[in-house]
């Protein structure tokens, strides 16, 4: 049975126009676009008529830094596959790109086929996996090229967290140097870890336990000079490199100065260095462990180069990396000790809306908006023009969002399985109304209608921008 459904009356927005059209979709795509009101959209007939007058018509957004049921710190991320991928979908996004982790000692596959398990029947929305390589060797590096070849074409690597997802320099220039070879990007956390481990150890015996300390033994020297130390490696290998949650002024100057010369580096940075700062990290009591993530938040001086950066694209991706601990029961395993919070804040249901308000606000325009959360993370990561857009062919992962209602951010109203939220009282002006995925609606004005295992695997061909 082929079904129609037909958006008619909105704004639709996309990463390259903004155009008054009609969107019709059959059998889970995008069939025509056409001027509302012409001729050829007077003539569309359909099983089902969605109005958007005075709402933005958009694609659904792609997340590409999701951490759901991560292991740390002796714990694991609260939200699953299946709370996790229907708080996104609450969000406006409709494709997630998780994290598969291989474990020190074992294979790739071993991992990504765990991942797979947690996944597999339970999505709400369509997912893909990047893959962290945690112990690079010869085993690892041929199972590399088979990976791509699967449509897991992104690797990530940490330079932070000795002793758990660690990687020394000659273990990322030889990851690197695959990745030049079989069309991989590698994915980089830029923190010099073995440097923060010392100042965590000094701050520790000073007595210097609270959460605001996790902010200062990180530094944001030490998150440029390992940015840098990235770049040079990259370019030794002849790789491109994807550097992760962009924190600090000084390391998107680092990621300027590569991109003036010419050099395949990309930057992505997260609502949370937006919007939040070392203010929350400081709050009284405990309440700064909510605000523990790493790269950490910094000063508020920082924001300002971070927005440029999206502004003059030498940032070009908004992601959450969403790994969510609940403040009672995870994030109190540090109380006394700042080292043992688990590293992560909720926030994949949030993003499209914050980066919504950053429209209202003048930090970007609305196709900015689109570009930095649906198009170019689609096309970073071999899935554009499949999601990321709305054109013919496309899957119908469609937002209908109203640019005008306003809502105020609170865990007693948000959908991720975790006790607090980082955005606790902020009012934002825009909501999401309706979302369809590959044209099934999953969220019907503002009631969730979707169901776990609608999401597929997605597999991924290589990042666009090399092409």
């Amino acid at each position: 049975m082929s079904t129609r459904t037909l958006i008619r009356g909105g704004l639709v927005v996309t990463a390259a126009d903004e155009v008054h059209a009609d969107v019709l979709i059959e059998d889970g795509r995008v069939a025509a676009l056409a001027a509302h009101g012409s001729d050829a959209a007077a003539g569309w007939t359909a099983d089902r008529t969605i109005d958007a007058t005075d709402r933005y018509v958009i694609p659904g957004g792609v997340d590409a830094h999701t951490h759901m049921e991560l292991p740390f710190g002796g714990t694991f991320a609260s939200d699953t596959f299946e709370t996790g991928t229907r708080a996104a979908a609450w969000g406006g996004t409709t494709t997630v790109v998780d994290f598969a982790v291989q474990t020190v000692g074992r294979t790739l596959r071993e991992g990504l086929d765990t991942w797979y398990a947690k996944a597999d029947g339970v999505c709400a929305i369509d997912y893909a996996f990047h893959m962290i390589l945690s112990d690079v060797n010869a085993h690892t590096l041929k199972e590399m090229d088979k990976l791509v070849q699967e449509g897991i074409s992104s690797f990530k690597l940490f330079m932070a967290y000795p002793g758990v997802f660690y990687s020394d320099d000659g273990q990322i220039l030889r990851a690197m140097q695959r990745s030049a070879e079989n069309g991989g990007l590698i994915m980089m956390h830029a923190e010099n870890g073995i440097a923060i481990d010392v100042l965590v150890e000094q701050a520790l015996a000073r007595g210097e336990t609270d959460p605001r300390h996790h902010g200062e033994v990180r530094k944001a020297l030490l998150e440029a000079e390992a940015t840098h130390r990235a770049i040079q490696l990259a370019r030794v290998a002849g790789a491109p490199l994807y550097v992760v949650h962009v924190s600090a002024q000084e390391a998107v100057a680092e990621l300027a100065a590569a991109r003036d010369k010419g050099l395949p580096v990309f930057g992505e940075t997260c609502p949370q260095y937006l919007f939040l700062s070392t203010d929350n990290l400081a709050e009284p009591g405990f309440e700064g462990a909510k605000y523990v993530c790493s790269t950490p938040l910094r000063p508020k001086e920082h924001q300002a180069a971070l927005w440029r950066g999206l502004r003059t694209n030498d940032l070009q991706v908004v992601s959450t990396d969403h790994c969510p601990f609940c403040f009672t029961g995870q994030k109190d395993l540090g109380r006394g000790d700042f080292s043992k919070i688990p590293n992560g804040l909720p926030g994949v249901e949030n993003r499209m809306d914050l980066l919504h308000q950053a429209v209202v606000d003048g930090h970007v325009s609305r196709r900015r908006w689109i570009e930095i959360a649906c198009a170019t993370p689609a096309r970073m990561f071999g899935l554009y023009p499949q999601k990321g857009t709305l054109a013919p062919g496309a899957d119908a992962d469609v937002v209908v969002y109203d640019p005008h209602a306003t809502q105020t951010l609170s865990a007693e109203t948000h959908h991720m399985n975790v006790d607090y939220s980082a955005y606790e009282g902020r009012t934002v002006t825009g909501q999401v109304e309706t979302v369809l995925s590959r044209g099934e609606v999953v969220i019907d004005q503002r009631k969730y209608v979707g169901r776990a295992g609608h999401g597929v695997f997605t597999p991924r061909s290589t990042c666009q921008y090399l092409n």
